[in-house]
């Protein structure tokens, strides 16, 4: 049961970048400027949140040297291995507190992401109970999945479900479905999610997860049962403005 909430029912969680620290973008894009490429917000949505396979195709066309997109990927997390043997893969500041919040609010929670399902075993499983149905969600057959997950996973509408991401993809698959969406992107220095973001229409765009606060959640609710989340000619001017990304 929800506590007063009108349309909300179901919040989301990306396991990398929100619960967990970005372990992803320092890596892709050491990847692709050590091998002579160029870093650009195209490139990103080409990789991020793409099934791996399409991801590890997409690499291998950034970079000169004819790698096929299998050695790509292969490559990628090679290097990936070695970039978290020096920054252990950790809980991020507040994760497990927000989980607790949205529960204590009526909410079920799923958290869900791109890798196995023994990623998420490895690292939150001792916080397992904190979150519904399957629990985790692998999405790599079906990226970036937010419809998947809202009707085929927990049989609910698009507008009674909340997504927490680090990847404006997601944002813009959200704005198309009607899905309330809070934007956690990361504080890469080189990273174009916080600006693809803010393109994509995203309002509500938090830098901690403490900023996920039950006041924030009621707003992001009140919109959705208002119909007025999303801004479409924010999201039209964000497809423009990407497609001319050089």
């Amino acid at each position: 049961m929800s506590h007063g909430f009108e349309r909300l029912k179901l919040a989301a969680l990306n396991i990398d970048g929100v619960l967990l620290n970005d372990t992803f973008s320092p890596v892709i894009h050491h990847f692709v400027v050590s091998r002579g490429g160029r870093y650009t917000a195209d490139l990103e949505r080409s990789v991020f949140s793409q099934q791996q396979a399409v991801a590890g195709r997409n690499m291998a066309a950034a970079v000169p040297g004819g790698l096929t997109g299998p050695e790509a990927l292969a490559a990628y997390f090679e290097e990936r291995d070695a970039y978290v043997a020096r920054h252990p893969v950790r809980l991020n500041s507040g994760a497990t507190a927000l989980v607790e919040r949205l529960r204590a609010l009526g909410l079920r929670t799923v958290c869900y992401g791109g890798l196995s399902a023994e990623h998420f075993e490895r690292f939150l499983g001792d916080h397992a109970a904190l979150f519904d149905g399957p629990g985790y969600v692998c999405t790599n057959d079906f990226r970036p999945g937010v419809h998947e997950i809202t009707t085929d996973v927990f049989g609910l509408r698009h507008d009674e479900a909340l997504f927490v991401d680090d990847v404006a993809r997601v944002a813009e698959t959200a704005r198309e479905l009607g899905v309330g969406f809070i934007g956690h992107p990361t504080d890469f220095v080189h990273s174009h999610q916080p600006r693809l973001m803010r393109e994509a229409g995203v309002r509500h765009l938090v830098d901690s997860l403490d900023a996920i606060d039950e006041p924030l959640l009621r707003t992001v609710d009140a919109e959705l049962a208002r119909g007025t989340f999303w801004d479409r000619a924010a999201g039209r001017e964000s497809a423009e403005a990407v497609g001319a990304d050089a």
